[in-house]
């Protein structure tokens, strides 16, 4: 099992005979690397808007299987099995990427419109000015190329190496190229010095890779390899289907999330950022004669598109304006300032799911093995509403400039941590306001992810102060899960948690 280690500033209490603990909770560090497709489109946009959330080091434009641009010098390159290959053609310069490609750099023009009025309602949005500086172009010359040095490559490499604690969140959207090259540099640096077994196990213990699959083969085939020890996410099961295709799998009564109607009411009527939000049919191409870029057509049936040369892998051709997808979000959805701290622990569970045992064949497609880690847990609540009406806030956020015009998260505070004794009655110290003075309704949960298997009842459960009971046959070191969730009346109905995790004596 890993764990995420970081320091923590903790001041332990006595409450009875319990031991609990007030901890400052970090923000994670996370550095992107996305490829131009029009979902790592759209899950910029989403990151964008929860820079609050996050230490964000660096945003990289990477190449992957599906999107390279070439050294520009003519240079040609074939892959069997390739998109290209499969519809016929031979050695290519470049492979679905726009001349003069900026799509992250029109997504942090868009903030900077967005700024004035985000900063309204969260003092901790970064200014304009240090989210450009951010954004560094890696390896995008050539699929799975990790060879070359490159200033995003150069970045990762820096912040690998560097004294900060905690983990760094490596979300790697397309290839893995650019933190492969940077894991290369480093190795070509340091292996065969005296210095190298010490680098290796700071950045083995430091390096977090967050995979949206393997889409140029550099964690096999290198990564993988020669750094065994590096940690990567191990989600499972998660609620929140935001995929190309998300409208298989979202329940009946909340498809309408994915309508046109809710997504041009609540993202692409707000400003610039939702204007550059991808949908179905909305008349755009990331790559103009794209032929496996046929989302932004629209009034045409598969069949009718596929005589037209397009190349189709989803034929569930949706309504014009419907939520399209964001396939890569949930590397980082874990990570939202959520209250349940979900990326400290892999097996306590968060909006993207969580650690557990799940038989993946290695052998079996791409698309089979997402299928089996995205597999239903029994232990995941159904957090897909929360998700996009947090989203709608925040959009909402982006276009008021009165911070009482919009909506905002509940505050809760209390214990992240106690330490009790079977059978000992625990207070737990909980609170929760609403910056907008919006009606509250409190929950207490046990969410059965510790490793106590029984059940555990809160006295109270509809206050935040209330008091339980640690059940007599909890062993020392089982842990017990209790969440406390608030949630407003105000529009879009928003929530926020407490996990405080009880550990036995």
């Amino acid at each position: 099992m890993k764990k995420y280690l970081f320091a923590f500033a903790a001041a332990w209490l006595l409450v009875g005979c319990a031991q609990e603990a007030t901890q400052q909770v970090p923000k994670p560090r996370i550095i992107v690397t996305c490829d131009p497709e029009l979902d790592d489109n759209n899950s910029l946009i989403r990151y964008i808007l929860y820079l609050t959330d996050f230490q964000t080091e660096g945003i990289i434009y990477t190449s992957s299987q599906f999107h390279w641009k070439g050294d520009g010098q003519g240079t040609t390159k074939f892959r069997e099995g390739s998109e290209y290959a499969n519809i016929g053609l031979g050695p290519q310069t470049s492979w679905r990427w726009a001349p003069g490609e900026r799509f992250i750099d029109d997504v942090v023009d868009a903030y900077s419109e967005a700024y004035p009025n985000l900063k309204v309602h969260n003092a901790d949005y970064p200014i304009p000015e240090q989210v450009r500086s951010l954004v560094k172009w890696g390896n995008v010359e050539f699929e799975g190329d990790y060879s070359k040095d490159t200033e995003g490559s150069n970045l990762i490499k820096q912040v690998l190496l560097d004294d900060k604690p905690g983990p760094v969140f490596l979300q790697t959207w397309g290839g893995a190229s650019s933190v492969a090259a940077a894991l290369r540099s480093i190795e070509d640096e340091y292996k065969g010095t005296a210095q190298w077994d010490a680098i290796y196990k700071k950045v083995s213990e430091k390096a977090v890779m967050c995979m949206s699959g393997d889409q140029d083969g550099t964690y096999p085939n290198y990564i993988g390899k020669a750094w065994p020890d590096i940690q990567t996410q191990s989600l499972r099961g998660s609620t929140v289907p935001l995929s190309y295709m998300a409208f298989m799998s979202v329940k009946p009564e909340y498809q309408y999330y994915l309508s046109p109607e809710w997504v041009q009411d609540n993202i692409r009527s707000k400003g610039p950022l939702g204007e550059l939000y991808r949908v179905w049919g909305d008349g755009k191409q990331m790559v103009k004669g794209d032929v496996y870029d046929y989302f932004g057509e629209s009034g045409k049936t598969a069949e009718e598109l596929e005589a037209e040369g397009y190349r189709l892998w989803l034929r569930n051709i949706q309504p014009k304006g419907s939520f399209l997808g964001e396939g890569d979000t949930f590397c980082y959805l874990q990570m939202i300032d959520n209250g349940l701290r979900g990326w400290q622990d892999q097996t306590w569970g968060g909006w993207s799911g969580r650690m557990r045992e799940v038989k993946i064949d290695p052998n079996a497609s791409m698309e089979a093995q997402y299928a089996a880690m995205r597999a239903p847990d029994t232990e995941m609540p159904y957090f897909f509403p929360e998700v996009m009406n947090d989203f709608a806030a925040r959009f909402q956020w982006a276009v008021t400039p009165n911070y009482a015009d919009a909506n905002h998260n509940p505050v809760v505070t209390g214990p992240l941590s106690i330490m009790a004794a079977p059978g000992e009655k625990v207070t737990l110290n909980a609170k929760a306001t609403d910056p907008d003075g919006d009606q509250l309704t409190l929950k207490w949960w046990q969410w059965k992810v510790g490793t106590y298997e029984g059940t555990v009842n809160v006295d109270s459960p509809a206050t935040a102060k209330t008091t339980f009971t640690v059940p007599a046959d909890a062993q020392s070191g089982q842990t017990i899960h209790l969440i406390l969730e608030a949630q407003d009346n105000g529009t879009p109905v928003l929530k926020k948690y407490l996990r405080t995790v009880v550990t036995v004596k």
